[in-house]
């Protein structure tokens, strides 16, 4: 029996050779998307739940309440740490503090080798950390490895790096050309799904001595790369450790820093999901975009489920015959009902291994759009993956087979032989259309989607961030001794095509920021904002092409003398004149001296758009300075970088040379939403592709089963336009509805997606305009495909049809 249903399902998938095509291609595409998305969400949703303590270990933030959403920062002050220690002797507590882009030395055989590595890859740490989270020791002992000053931890594969395929243990590193370090453990490397990526552990008992922008004793600044984390014994929760850290937070802050600040944890499995907030691994994503990303998955099934649905109901007239002589012959509405659901198991299974081609072909592409780890993943071998399909199987199974199976099996067989079911106007026909409806409502909220999110990556690209991007060199400043400094000056102001150059700690948008408090003239307290710094030399402002709209630059030093404030400081501080803050005095930290303010700037980023811009203060600070700034011509080349390299290396000769253009770096700032918003545009052209197939075999089928009706049109005069005309007025008309269904419900998903940015774009009429005009376009090309053909038939031919 079962032989005999796959015989003749067969048969009929390839009588009908082009629908099952039609559908095969559908369904194939629908399912590689879902199969890629479930991949992705899977890889989203892993991160550092592999601890065994991952529900107990948390991240304390510094909230500053007068920003609300906006005002977690990861910095804590290191103080913290032995308070934390004293005052909750039953909690672990520990600190990782991550440094910047960092040098590491090895000497192996009398040869020395450099190695740059990247933004967190190294990091002070407490044997605490190990504790708390999950490692695999190949040597040394999480206990013991990392207690003594001068010890280091690195994964197996830095190891290699350092190394080669010599044991490790025992060898010494220079890190930054600051400090010696003995490897005592290696470790297994860590899942790529980690917030915490890194690579050379050093321990945090070094870190006085290694002197990395610390200050001990300092209750205000705070340091993002800087961050302590606890975990929970079972008879805390989350909940009371946090009203705990309240009391803590006023026995330890001055009154009114503990009245505008607050301690408040965040559990370690969320904080990848925290976009404003950010993690070690610079990677994260919403859990909005989490959902959005199911969504549009939903939305491609249920797309290719209609495309069958559509089409089985379409040819349900063609074997209402078939199903007559079958009931007559015998058949039950159960036999018939299994012979067509086997046809769908068919067409379903077909498309699986179709789409489980497409989607191991499409991931490596996926992966790196997405920056997620693919090497030796192969679906056929995840037993998860395995039990999505199957149940992706046999959903798509029942979606695209129940109704057209309980249609055709319920024909009564008289009026079937006979002919006489309905061709227009019946349920089946509805159908047809709402279903077209639905496919050009969920493809049109993706376009509109991929639209608005376009224009808000456009703005990202072209807003006025207040300086110059463009032709500027920056180059990291791996020391700061007396005579260095001045020698890059010397060599580099000689060099001709570069018409610039300042030395500061930071560029004026960065991921790396120093925020701390101030007093204002003779107030003894510090005011309820915090402020941005911006230490820098007076050539910051030609360089960058910042603007003086008040006063003017502070002069030459090498220590603060003077300041020059942003507009919004200004705003903040109650005048409306910029003028009427010259000559006003602050204080900066913990520090007595109250300088003047000399001059204002025009408001500029500090932040990534994601931020509003914030008080800021630019000051001379010789010692602070870590980055250099280079405006070259317009014509520079490669030529011109060896001879900055060249220069640079002269002064700096046990480094590694590194550099990179300004607008790279700010462009990397919004590297997730442009990656996401290639992967939408992707999904948002498969959406409208997989409706268009549906709607060419709806067309296709109401073209065959009119032939006679156009052949006497056509016989009365009706022109090939007034064919074209009569197939594609009722498409457009549906396609009009769907834009507007989904148009309120695409605005209010991206209105919800661009909450995420402080700076976004306005949702404009045009966008859903444009939308539905594209629409109608690609139905109307759709169509015409049948329509035209339809039109140009011989009348005579037509009318000898059937």
């Amino acid at each position: 029996m079962i032989r005999n249903y796959l015989i003749t399902s067969l048969r009929s998938l390839r009588r009908n050779w082009n629908f099952t095509i039609i559908n095969v291609t559908g369904l194939s595409l629908g399912l590689a998307c879902c199969l890629l998305i479930f991949f992705t969400l899977r890889y989203e949703l892993s991160f550092d739940v592999h601890h065994k303590n991952a529900d107990k270990v948390y991240r304390i933030l510094n909230h500053d309440l007068a920003g609300g959403e906006n005002g977690f920062n990861t910095g804590i002050p290191l103080p913290a740490l032995e308070a934390l220690r004293n005052d909750f002797p039953e909690i672990t507590t520990t600190c990782t503090y991550a440094i910047r882009e960092t040098l590491i030395t090895t000497i192996e055989g009398g040869q020395k080798k450099k190695f740059s590595e990247p933004f967190y890859a190294v990091s002070f740490i407490g044997p605490e950390y190990f504790g708390m989270l999950d490692y695999t020791w190949l040597k040394g002992s999480p206990q013991t490895s990392l207690k003594n000053p001068g010890s280091v931890v690195l994964t197996e594969q830095q190891g290699r790096k350092y190394f080669g395929n010599a044991d490790p243990m025992g060898k010494t590193i220079r890190v930054s050309n600051r400090m010696d370090f003995i490897v005592t453990g290696v470790v297994a490397n860590p899942p790529a799904t980690t917030n915490f990526p890194f690579t050379t552990m050093l321990s945090f008992a070094s870190l006085k001595e290694y002197g990395s922008f610390t200050n001990w004793d300092d209750w205000v600044s705070t340091y993002g790369g800087g961050q302590m984390y606890v975990m929970l014994p079972e008879s805390v929760s989350k909940e009371q450790f946090n009203k705990q850290l309240i009391a803590f937070n006023k026995k330890y802050r001055e009154k009114e820093e503990g009245a505008k600040l607050a301690f408040v944890l965040q559990p370690v499995k969320d904080i990848h999901f925290a976009t404003k907030i950010g993690n070690y691994a610079n990677r994260s994503i919403s859990k909005g975009m989490i959902w959005s990303m199911a969504l549009v998955g939903i939305f491609l099934l249920v797309t290719a489920c209609v495309n069958f649905v559509n089409l089985a109901t379409a040819q349900a007239l063609r074997r209402a015959r078939e199903v007559g002589v079958r009931k007559v012959l015998g058949s039950t509405r159960g036999q018939l009902l299994r012979q067509y659901f086997s046809e769908t198991g068919i067409i379903t299974m077909l498309s699986v291994v179709l789409a489980l081609v497409i989607a191991q072909s499409s991931l490596p592409y996926v992966a790196n759009l997405l920056n997620i780890q693919s090497e030796g993943i192969l679906f056929v071998t995840d037993l998860s993956v395995i039990i999505f399909l199957l149940i992706l199987t046999i959903v798509t199974t029942l979606l695209a087979g129940c109704y057209p199976a309980l249609i055709v099996s319920g024909y009564q067989p008289i009026l079937a032989l006979k002919g006489r079911m309905k061709t227009s106007g019946s349920s089946q026909s509805n159908l047809r259309s709402g279903l077209i409806v639905l496919q050009f409502t969920i493809s049109q909220i993706i376009l509109i989607g991929t639209l608005i999110a376009y224009t808000q990556m456009k703005y990202f690209r072209t807003m006025d961030l207040g300086f110059e991007k463009d032709e500027i060199i920056n180059l990291v400043i791996p020391e700061n001794n007396p005579g260095q400094l001045e020698a890059l000056r010397a060599g580099f102001t000689a060099e001709p095509g570069i018409r610039s150059l300042s030395f500061s700690a930071f560029t004026p948008m960065s991921r790396s920021n120093w925020q701390t408090g101030f007093t204002y003239e003779n107030d003894a307290k510090e005011l309820d904002f915090e402020i941005v710094m911006r230490p820098a030399d007076t050539s910051y402002v030609r360089t960058y092409g910042l603007e003086i709209i008040a006063g003017r630059m502070y002069l030459p030093a090498d220590t603060m003398r003077e300041y020059v404030i942003n507009e919004t400081f200004v705003k903040k501080m109650g005048f409306t004149d910029p003028n009427e803050v010259l000559g006003k005095r602050l204080a900066i930290g913990r520090s007595a001296l109250k300088l003047p303010i000399v001059g204002v700037v025009k408001d500029f980023n500090t932040y990534s758009l994601h931020h509003e811009i914030i008080p800021c203060v630019l000051t001379s600070s010789l010692r602070e300075y870590r980055t250099l700034g280079m405006k070259l011509d317009k014509n520079a080349d490669v030529e011109q970088i060896k001879r900055i390299e060249k220069i640079w290396s002269a002064v700096y000769p046990d480094y590694l040379f590194k550099y990179s253009f300004l607008d790279d770096t700010l462009n990397s700032f919004y590297e997730k939403e442009e990656k996401f918003f290639s992967l939408f545009r992707l999904l948002s052209g498969i959406a409208i592709f997989i409706g268009c197939l549906g709607l060419y075999g709806v067309v296709a089928f109401m073209v065959e089963s009119r032939t006679k009706e156009m052949g006497i049109r056509k016989a009365v005069g009706a022109s090939a336009l007034n064919i074209f005309g009569l197939f594609s007025i009722d498409f457009v008309k549906l396609v009009i509805i769907a834009l507007v269904i989904a148009s309120p419900v695409a605005w209010y998903a991206m209105n919800e997606w661009l909450q995420d940015f402080t700076y976004k774009v306005n949702i404009n009429w045009w966008i859903f305009v444009l939308a539905g005009v594209a629409a109608v376009i690609i139905a109307l090309i759709t169509i015409s495909f049948q329509s035209v053909k339809a039109a140009l038939t011989n009348p005579v031919e037509a009318l000898k049809a059937e």
